[in-house]
């Protein structure tokens, strides 16, 4: 499964959105410095779907805040 995903970095709380059924915003306390809000990104998305860290890939976006997301083995 794919997903669009616009994040909100330097936020005061971490926060998944879902604005559509593919689209959501999430926001994250890290800075965009060392790729740290990815790595932070990961984790909440890992949570808030409920599946391991490794099924979640980021395919584009590393650098910018509009990112596509792949989900494996998610129904």
């Amino acid at each position: 499964m794919r997903i669009s995903v616009i994040v909100k970095p330097n936020s005061k709380q971490n926060k998944v959105e879902k604005i559509e059924e593919n689209k959501l915003i999430v926001y994250l306390k890290e800075p965009p410095k060392e790729n740290r809000a990815n790595v932070e990104l990961i984790e909440i998305l890992s949570e808030y779907f409920k599946v391991p860290k490794s099924k979640i890939s980021i395919i584009r976006g590393l650098t910018g805040r509009q990112k596509i997301i792949e989900i494996k083995d998610l129904r």
